[in-house]
């Protein structure tokens, strides 16, 4: 049996892969040029997931320009390097273009937080309104930082939002979720509700906590250690995209920070996600956070673990990982088991049509997994 007829088995299962942020394409058939170093897919032989040949006519497929997105990049690595690269339409052919991750940010923001609570700076049951005083009203009930991170804060999504000329800090991004008239969290908490409100104030306790800005705590105890020179947080009112840019730049959002303001680059994600799913970013008691589901995810299409993490399966794997949008470009970084295989894609939809999206999402990681 083909990889291509493999994938098409595996299709159904990923129909709970998508978050607010995630784009997919459905594309017909064409031809792929791969990038200039690596013009041949490295081989690979057996068939465990890691190691099974990447489905590269599915992928060439799904990535040619049509009418749901007009370029799609797509980095395939794992044990033993990189696997596969290329990129379709108007998307930079250089395989370190850079390009803003959006939401996948707040992987960044998770593994830092994580850290500090390793660290005995603050734990998953402290109150956010211990370390953040007066910034929630008084009114509330406490949320807590394990709340935030798996996004079972009960926080509702803002009333009142930026222009995208406006730079605000993020105690002025807080002020607007918590407004008067705005809506006070759901109690008790139901579901668990995606809001990257929770991940505003999670970058506000590491501030609080480390006495330093939160952009130098992703350099100093991720970015650095790792390598990952295309990887950082830019300044408040930074439109600048560093060359070599995957695409245009496009309208970014003003208020986006530790939520999804970050920059970086397909190696340097696919580098990141195999070491944090390795286990070396954090101690062991906070690994296990990292997939563990709270019982709120359950019933929900999309699913996030204690650590925010998106969890899903392919053909009975589960793979964990982000996606974001920022600009004109949709991003994602999936893994399956201790990095066994990545994929990082990033592509420019065409179309709003979340569910042919969703489904196509499905389809191209399977095709790379």
């Amino acid at each position: 049996m083909t990889n291509s007829v493999n994938s098409a088995t595996r299709r159904a299962r990923w129909t709970t892969l998508i978050a607010a942020g995630a784009a997919v394409v459905s594309l017909a058939a064409g031809s792929l040029p791969a990038s200039a170093d690596e013009r041949t897919p490295a081989p690979a032989t057996g068939t465990a997931r890691g190691h099974q040949p990447v489905d590269t006519a599915a992928l060439a497929a799904l990535m040619a320009p049509g009418a749901v997105a007009n370029g799609t990049m797509v980095r395939v690595g794992g044990h033993g390097g990189v696997r596969w690269t290329g990129a379709t339409g108007p998307l930079s052919q250089d395989p370190e273009a850079n390009f803003r991750i959006g939401s996948i940010t707040k992987l960044f923001t998770s593994t830092v937080a994580l850290q500090l609570i390793g660290e005995g700076r603050f734990t998953m049951d402290t109150p956010v309104q211990e370390v953040l005083p007066g910034t929630l009203p008084a009114h509330w009930q406490p949320i807590t930082v394990g709340q935030l991170l798996s996004h079972t804060s009960g926080l509702q999504m803002p009333c009142v939002e930026f222009g995208k000329d406006e730079h605000p800090a993020p105690e002025q991004v807080i002020a607007h979720w918590t407004a008067p008239g705005c809506a006070a969290p759901q109690y008790p908490v139901l579901t668990q509700q995606y809001n990257g409100a929770n991940y505003f104030l999670l970058g506000m306790v590491i501030e609080k906590a480390t006495g330093r800005p939160y952009a130098d705590e992703v350099q100093r105890r991720i970015a650095r250690p790792l390598g990952l020179r295309h990887t950082y947080s830019p300044k408040a009112g930074d439109g600048s995209l560093p060359g070599p840019a995957l695409a245009e730049a496009g309208d970014i959002d003003p208020w986006a920070w530790a939520e999804g303001g970050m920059i970086s680059n397909a190696p340097d994600l696919e580098r990141f996600m195999a070491a944090l799913l390795r286990g070396r970013l954090l101690k062991p008691s906070q690994q296990r956070q990292l997939f563990t589901m709270p019982a709120l995810s359950e019933g929900n299409v999309d699913r996030y673990s204690m650590s925010g993490m998106m969890r899903a399966e392919a053909d009975g794997a589960v793979v964990w990982g982000k996606t974001g949008s920022m600009g004109p470009s949709t991003s994602g970084v999936f893994a399956t088991d201790r990095g066994a295989r990545t994929v990082v894609y990033s592509l420019v939809p065409v179309t709003k049509d979340r569910t042919q999206m969703r489904v196509h999402l499905g389809r191209l990681i399977t095709a790379a997994l």
